[in-house]
């Protein structure tokens, strides 16, 4: 084929039409009239009279009188008025005459007619000047052109032909179509983790592919799916990665799509995304954050956008499993929100299938990773399995954003290649914030800081259930003027001997200023808020605490109890109580600790000092070998005693 044959042909716009109209308006002005017109005075006119060079005289619209010359008379004008016409333009001089009181006018050339023996035609021509018109229709041409551009942005843009041709689209579905001339490339080899989830779809991607298989036995199609996790763990991308594998054609839209400020707009694009998936059965249709419209709905009659909304909701589930619905379209959606969906979108026929995508374990970030440094410059120092164990609870999106975190920290320093040091910064980066080593902090809150931190590092260290140190720093960092990081276990459930030992680490930091300094600051307030809130769970949803006995004031179900507790004011001041109790007695436990341990507190708050960041090879040298190892300290042994039996050998060899 010929390049000319492969150029795209140009759309039509609607633009083009306002152009073809304001092009013949300014034709009609520039040439619609080839003469060329001169004004003239009372004496000019009288000459022109007495010599009888004029042929006739046109009075326009009573107002003023055009003069025709005779064709001996128009050489003498053509001259002077050739430069105020197109050269191309056939010319006929014509001059104008105001001659104010018509009916003076007509007895001046009555009687010169008389005198002089004047042959000359006077005509009466009435005039309408289509430039003029349109002016006069011009506040209601910008009004329309106001009307239309409002209907194009408030119908969001959707195709349609001619201007305000988005009018009549603005019920029509906003889902966009994948198929067979536009396929999806992610597939369940894309989406790392994510086991349990992928099984599921994975079926209703055999059963699109294989019917026969199911139906065989009696078995019937999934009407829907619902993907329900926090953000960022690979909902949106388990679905497309379903329209890659499917190889049926796939409509995607957001829940927001339905939402319009029009009454009837949601229900309506509801109903014509449902006719288009059903005529290109079997199909799937995807609804992200379907909690913009499925919320459960109210008992109160107020009319407005909340009624809308509603109507969008009652078309959704007449549309998934109505009267009379049998068609082979499974809908696939996903929200982080399922406690606020309604009790009718969410039960069996609607949507059959509640897959929880939860954040990543360790194996799962470890799989996450792997996909995400491919496109990456890596050094030889990169160890997968100990980046996953320094980021539990990232999610997908989590980790992704700390891959890249660490190419711009590697290509900032001018590296060319990204080792672990990078990857380790940029976790800090992320968890803690951006380094302001420029704050000014005096002599005296940076000795309170490092005590601060030396107490959680200490408590840590000595506690058996508190999460390994891993690094601890005085400079600022985001808000906070310390940090120290921590590497958590990942339990399934949680003791209450080890929230407890979590709970003293926490208070080691005002313990220590409490011990050094014999004063406590404002620097502990973060600490307070996180044992408060363990204490309080303890007491009042886990039900371990003794005197308040095996009870919870939990709802699951996310229903608010408003302004009424689900307890009495005796109960409440019994749970009072034991918040204080506990965290109390973990405040004296961190004394005691810190106390039995001056010395060591000291020298590592001095070296804090000296150095501004720690490791835990800092704090072995002051202590010890930690007594009680975490599966992530006995990783962590098992690679350096990996790398120096490889260091050993290549010695030896």
């Amino acid at each position: 084929m010929s390049k000319e044959n492969n150029q795209p042909k140009p759309k039509f716009n609607s633009y083009w039409i306002y152009a073809a109209i304001i092009a013949v308006i300014l034709s009609f002005n520039l040439f619609g009239n080839t003469t060329t017109s001169t004004d003239i005075s009372k004496n000019k006119f009288e000459e022109l009279l007495r010599s009888n060079n004029i042929e006739n005289i046109s009075i326009v619209n009573k107002d003023y009188a055009e003069i025709h010359l005779t064709k001996e008379a128009q050489e003498t004008y053509k001259d002077k008025n050739q430069d105020n016409i197109l050269p191309w333009a056939p010319t006929k001089p014509v001059l104008t005459y105001n001659f104010g009181s018509l009916e003076n006018f007509e007895n001046l050339i009555n009687k010169n007619k008389e005198k002089y023996n004047l042959t000359i035609d006077l005509k009466f021509d009435n005039r309408t000047d289509l430039f003029d018109s349109l002016i006069g229709f011009l506040p209601f041409i910008v009004i329309l052109g106001i009307w239309i551009f409002m209907m194009r942005r408030m119908s969001g843009g959707a195709s349609g032909g001619g201007a305000g041709g988005q009018i009549f689209n603005i019920g029509k579905s906003k889902a966009k179509l994948f198929d067979e001339k536009q396929k999806v490339k992610v597939s369940f080899k894309d989406v790392a983790g994510l086991v349990g989830a992928k099984e599921e779809v994975q079926e209703i991607v055999d059963f699109l592919k294989n019917p026969e298989k199911y139906t065989n036995l009696g078995g019937k199609i999934p009407k829907g799916a619902l993907l329900v996790g926090p953000p960022g763990t690979g909902k949106t991308l388990l679905a497309k990665a379903v329209a890659g594998e499917a190889g049926v054609p796939f409509f995607s839209l957001s829940g927001s799509d339905f939402v319009e400020m029009f009454v009837g707009v949601g229900a309506s694009r509801v109903r014509d995304l449902f006719k288009q998936a059903a005529q290109k059965s079997p199909s799937i249709i995807f609804i992200d954050e379907i909690d913009a419209i499925g919320r459960a709905r109210g008992k109160s009659n107020m009319t407005g956008g909340n009624d809308e909304r509603e109507n969008t909701l009652n078309q959704l589930l007449t549309e998934m499993d109505g009267f009379g619905t049998d068609v082979n379209v499974i809908v696939i959606a996903a929200t982080n929100r399922a406690d606020v969906l309604d009790k009718a979108l969410m039960r069996a026929g609607r949507f059959d299938r509640q897959i929880y995508v939860d954040l990543p374990d360790l194996n799962e970030r470890s799989a996450i990773f792997n996909v995400h440094l491919k496109p990456l410059k890596l050094g030889t120092d990169l160890n997968v399995d100990f980046l996953a164990q320094q980021t539990p609870g990232f999610s997908g999106a989590d980790i992704a954003n700390l891959c890249n975190e660490a190419a711009l920290m590697a290509a900032r320093k001018g590296k060319e290649s990204i080792d672990n040091q990078d990857f380790l910064d940029s976790v800090d980066r992320i968890v803690g914030g951006l380094e302001k080593k420029n704050k000014i902090i005096s002599a005296k809150e940076k000795k309170t800081i490092a005590y601060h931190e030396a107490g959680h590092a200490t408590a840590s260290w000595m506690l058996e259930h508190a999460a390994p140190l891993v690094k601890v720093t005085i400079v600022p960092r985001g808000q906070s003027l310390g940090a120290a990081w921590y590497l958590p276990e990942e339990r399934m459930i949680v003791q209450t001997e080890q929230m407890l030992d979590e709970m003293c680490a926490t208070l080691a930091g005002r313990a220590a200023e409490k011990i050094i300094f014999n004063k406590i600051s404002t620097g502990a307030l973060s600490d307070l808020e996180k044992v408060t809130k363990q204490a309080r769970a303890m007491v009042s949803i886990y039900g371990l605490s003794e005197k308040v006995g095996n009870l919870t004031y939990y709802d699951s179900s996310g229903q608010e109890y408003g302004f009424t507790k689900p307890y009495s004011e005796t109960t409440a001041k019994l749970i009072d109580e034991e918040i204080s109790n506990l965290i109390e007695a973990q405040y004296q436990r961190a004394i005691t600790i810190l106390t039995e341990n001056k010395d060591k507190l000291t020298a590592l708050a001095d070296r804090l000092l000296e150095k501004e960041v720690i490791f835990k090879d800092d704090l072995v040298k002051i202590f010890g070998e930690r007594a009680f190892l975490s599966e992530s300290e006995k990783l962590e042994k098992k690679l350096k005693e990996q790398e120096t039996e490889e260091e050993t050998s290549e010695v030896k060899s």
